[in-house]
């Protein structure tokens, strides 16, 4: 069995994602708000339904927000090689990556505002097939990776 990938994400995706996770459950809290509204209003559902949307709305915050986000991070692995990239993640279930660099067509940086915030940026790497992500690297790794991937792929390529 390969030993696990030695390249680790940057320690503020823990803030970037737990900064999604309160954004999200803002928009959770204005659903279940609204079903309060409409249970005072129209007196149609069980009281206990809502207080058991109230709960699970509160439960599903603390997780996505404070528990999930941790994990995440500590599971994040990556490795380049000059034949090939390893890529681990998963919370749960760890999924196990190898892309050839023979199979590389392009890679990308991606930055939306939150990641932004944070310096971060994600590296994007197509293939024929799929599109493979390696999340919430800094800024200045993400754009050194990008470039040295391209490079090896080209090498690759070249010596087909």
């Amino acid at each position: 069995m390969r030993e696990q990938p030695n390249g680790k994400i940057a320690t503020d995706a823990i803030k970037a994602w737990q900064l999604s996770a309160h954004l999200y459950a803002l928009i959770s809290l204005l659903i279940t708000i609204g079903s309060i509204v409409v249970y005072s209003l129209f007196d149609f559902l069980p009281i206990w339904i809502v207080y058991t949307i109230a709960g699970l709305t509160i439960l599903e915050w603390l997780v996505t927000a404070f528990i999930i986000p941790k994990l995440r991070w500590r599971r994040w692995r990556y490795q380049v090689f000059d034949q090939e990239i390893y890529i681990q993640h998963g919370v749960l279930i760890v999924t196990r990556t190898i892309v050839p660099m023979i199979r590389v067509q392009h890679v990308d940086t991606e930055q939306g505002p939150i990641l932004k915030k944070y310096k971060l940026s994600t590296l994007k790497i197509s293939t024929a097939a799929t599109t493979h992500q390696i999340p919430a690297l800094s800024e200045e790794e993400a754009s050194d990776l990008r470039d040295q991937i391209s490079e090896l792929a080209r090498v690759e390529q070249d010596d087909v």
